[in-house]
């Protein structure tokens, strides 16, 4: 699924309730240029006779999204097809045992650059959201990554705190976390290349950077998505403008190209649909069906070949394909899954006398040349102890709210790593939503309806530690719902709803549908065969029993980032006669603890609500 809805949590964060609440700082006019050109690390040692070429190892990830520790339940497993052509699931993921894997990948490599493809924060876990993502910041400098792109949930909490990410300082109403020591910030560069402030029209970070070492020269253009103000909260985007992808790129590869800077790679926060969910999909198959599609492939189309390869991102998918740039040469594009789970390793050939990268055809079975592929970040190998170290030092900080209990649960309620359109969770969420907002001086909410994007985590019956199964802590339902999005209950007419219902499936969502999540009594059926709008059945429409009234008005829940018309909605966009309520996060634990006891758990519902028809 693509990491979709964002908010602006400076102002809604859990520290506000000893703090006092939180206001994001005004957007500043012209952005600090941020960090200086990075220069190669070295890892590795090893000693190599000039030749005309020399390897360079370029290791990447993207969508961390803040976990640090290992995620829980489908969300932390990866999917490995195995020789027989079964599927397995793999346990992976965690900064303890991505720092393993990647500094066990840079051994014997003295050319090696590590870089990112976005969404490095935001829609955060509890240890790392609860401060800012601060310790995010400091897990990533310690992997040594050299540059990444900014993706959109750099942009959750606005322009001027991802400046801060960049630059440092103690936030500006939270402070310092810890006694007499300051944020220090990203000692590698965020490049945003496609986002200008409004006003000045100049890039709010550095649109790109060389890598340099021992006269190897590699260029780096980070970009994020231009539609990132469509799945971003208008707060989170004030003040700013998102720019065409090819465009933008196109045009910082041809002034590197005149510093002469040959070897280019492109850091795109978009990306792609492989046909198969495997992390070890071959990608270049030429069966019927193989292959990606989405977005990525038309602009890998579209950039200049002065780029040699794609680090991508944001759709949370793992693959390693070729598609031909505009002069019909193989270009590799690749991605490498969520939170940490898998990283890329690509060999790029430098050429010292070109400065470029040398691109061949396609060899036999996809292989091609630069060499690439995707690695699991399993976790049945040693811990990082520098990040141990990291994760218990602001565990400790975060233990008095994480450890809270709000509710109990029988078993797994899985959510963003459900497969169905209708997830059990989002089932949950709805009807919390419906529950906290229906009474009449709480706005009389009829039905609540829940973006998929929103839910960024499951609920797993299991705890780590083995001794409170089925305790649902805040920490857990923080990383379920990370927003803070505040709720909103509005008038719709019936038609409205219906179009509502319509765009899951039409539009920009008609390629990838995004399908809400329903309080109960709404049902209704949608019919996947089928193209557009007509995918949902109007006729099956219902509200407790009775059909939806094109005429009638409706109190609608949401929240603020659907009110706001976001991730194609526009339709829930034009509700009128708004109510503001308590955060999501809010109705979520309130709901668990009416719901749910140590002796009566709260079971996972049926899921029932949409008859899919695929």
């Amino acid at each position: 699924m693509s990491a979709t809805p964002q908010k602006n949590r400076a102002s809604r964060r859990v520290l506000a309730a000893a703090a006092g609440l939180a206001t994001v700082g005004a957007l500043v006019a012209a952005m600090p240029a941020g960090a200086q050109d990075r220069h190669g690390h070295g890892h590795g040692h090893g000693h190599h006779k000039p030749s005309r070429t020399v390897d360079v190892q370029l290791l990447s990830f993207n969508d961390l999204h803040g976990n640090l520790e290992p995620p829980a339940g489908t969300a932390g497993k990866v999917i490995e097809t195995q020789p027989d052509g079964s599927a397995k699931e793999i346990p992976a993921g965690g900064v303890e045992y991505l720092a393993t894997s990647l500094r066990t990948a840079r051994k014997g490599h003295p050319y090696s650059i590590t870089a990112a493809g976005g969404d490095m924060v935001g829609a955060s876990p509890l240890l790392s959201g609860l401060f800012h993502d601060e310790p995010t910041i400091e897990a990533l400098n310690k992997l040594d990554l050299d540059v990444t792109s900014v993706g959109n949930h750099e942009f959750d909490e606005g322009a001027t705190e991802l400046s801060r990410l960049q630059n440092g300082g103690c936030h500006p109403v939270e402070g310092c976390y810890e006694k007499d020591k300051k944020f220090e910030g990203a000692d590698f560069p965020y490049l945003a290349a496609n986002v200008t402030n409004e006003k000045s029209g100049k890039p709010i970070l550095k649109p790109y950077t060389v890598w340099k070492k021992k006269g190897v020269r590699i260029g780096f253009i980070g970009v994020t998505l231009e539609g990132t103000p469509n799945v971003v909260t208008a707060n989170g985007v004030k003040g700013l403008k998102f720019h065409d992808e090819i465009e933008t790129i196109n045009k910082y590869a041809k002034e590197l190209d005149r510093q002469g800077v040959k070897s280019i790679v492109a850091l795109i926060h978009e990306g792609g649909a492989p046909a198969s969910s495997s992390y070890n999909y071959d990608c270049d198959s030429s069966g019927a069906g193989d292959g990606i599609s989405g977005p990525i492939t038309d602009i890998a189309k579209g950039i200049t070949p002065k780029v040699d390869a794609l680090v991508t991102g944001h759709t949370h998918q793992a693959y390693v394909c070729t598609i031909p740039d505009p002069a019909g040469n193989p270009r590799l594009v690749t991605s490498a899954s969520s939170f940490g789970k898998v990283y890329t390793d690509t060999t790029l050939t430098y050429d010292r006398r070109t400065k470029d990268i040398v691109r061949t055809s396609v060899q036999s079975a996809g292989a091609s040349n630069p060499k690439s592929a995707n690695h699991i970040v399993s976790r049945d190998q040693r811990r990082a102890s520098d990040m141990e170290t990291l994760i218990a030092r602001w565990n400790a900080l975060a233990a008095p709210i994480a450890n809270k209990p709000q509710g109990y649960i029988s078993a797994d309620i899985d959510g963003r790593g459900s497969k169905a359109l209708e997830k059990p969770l989002g089932d949950v969420i709805a009807d919390a939503q419906l529950e906290g907002l229906a009474p009449a001086d709480k706005g009389g909410a009829v039905v609540a309806l829940m973006n998929p994007g929103g839910i960024r985590g499951d609920l797993v019956y299991a705890s780590p530690d083995g001794k409170s199964d089925g305790v649902v802590t805040y920490g857990e339902a923080f990383t379920v719902q990370p927003f803070t999005n505040m709720m909103n209950v509005v008038d719709l007419t019936g038609a409205q709803l219906v179009e509502a219902l319509q765009q899951q499936v039409s539009g920009s969502n008609e390629a990838s549908p995004k399908i809400l999540q329903v309080s109960k009594g709404l049902t209704y059926t949608l019919d996947m065969t089928k193209t557009g709008a007509a995918r949902v059945v109007t006729d099956t429409i219902k509200l407790n029993g009775e059909a939806i009234d094109p005429a009638k008005t409706y109190r609608v829940a949401m929240n603020e980032f659907l009110a706001g018309g976001g991730d194609g909605f526009a339709a829930l966009g034009q509700g009128t006669n708004k109510l503001v309520g308590a955060s999501d996060l809010d109705m979520f634990n309130a709901y668990l603890a009416a719901h749910s006891t140590a002796d009566a758990p709260l079971a996972p519902p049926a899921a029932d609500r949409i008859t899919v028809i695929q």
